[in-house]
């Protein structure tokens, strides 16, 4: 090597005396630190986990099922007493009608179903922190930070199913789990959301007075 370039910025340059290796220029001369280009596929490689690791830890599925726990919430609560007493607070014109429709909110299942959502949320956390320290032990190198499951389920189950993708090349399982869950739970809130209106149109049709011609 030469050191009468010393016209060029210090920086990493091929070394001449070593094919595929860098050696760092100090702007004078060349010094004794080397190192391998950066490679995105070698990184990538490096990461790679042990062929046949397993990925389907039970933290991640309790997390694609337990939302499911949510739904529960259209059980709890006494929809039927709720219209009814509305409805008829209405029909009579009494001032508790606004008291009526407000009592839903302080209602027992309401309020579980509140304290419900904060555990499914605590619960996904603690999932996912338990989920990433297994996922290390199995040989999965840098997994999707659990931290993200702060934001929502989806968030983690998402990013967790990338990343294990590139590290094991599977690992989408919960994803989809989690995809048909979503689209089920959808279906099922339209049709309840249907069942409920039309029992709403039966209790008025019931309560409330049409004048006769």
């Amino acid at each position: 090597m030469s050191d009468s370039t010393n016209a060029v910025p210090p920086g990493w340059y091929p070394d001449q005396n070593a094919p595929g290796q860098q050696r760092w220029w100090d702007g004078t001369q060349w010094t004794e630190h080397v190192q391998a280009p950066y490679s995105a596929a070698a990184t990538a490689a490096a990461l790679k986990a042990p062929e046949g690791t397993k990925t389907g830890t039970v933290w991640i599925w309790l997390i694609v099922l337990v939302p499911l726990l949510g739904l529960s919430s259209l059980f709890i609560i006494d929809w039927a007493d709720y219209i009814d007493s509305t409805i008829s607070s209405s029909v009579s014109g009494a001032y508790g009608g606004y008291a009526d429709q407000l009592a839903l909110y302080t209602s027992p299942g309401y309020l579980l179903t509140n304290l419900l959502s904060f555990v499914i949320y605590a619960l996904t956390v603690v999932f996912a922190a338990l989920d990433v320290r297994e996922l290390k032990k199995r040989g999965v190198q840098q997994p999707f930070h659990w931290a993200f499951a702060f934001l929502t389920s989806i968030v983690y189950v998402i990013g967790r199913s990338v990343v294990v993708k590139r590290r094991t090349g599977g690992g989408l399982a919960p994803l989809w789990v989690y995809i048909i869950e979503t689209v089920l739970s959808f279906i099922v809130g339209i049709i309840f959301a249907v069942l409920l209106t039309q029992y709403m149109m039966q209790s008025m049709l019931t309560q409330v007075p049409f004048p006769v011609n």
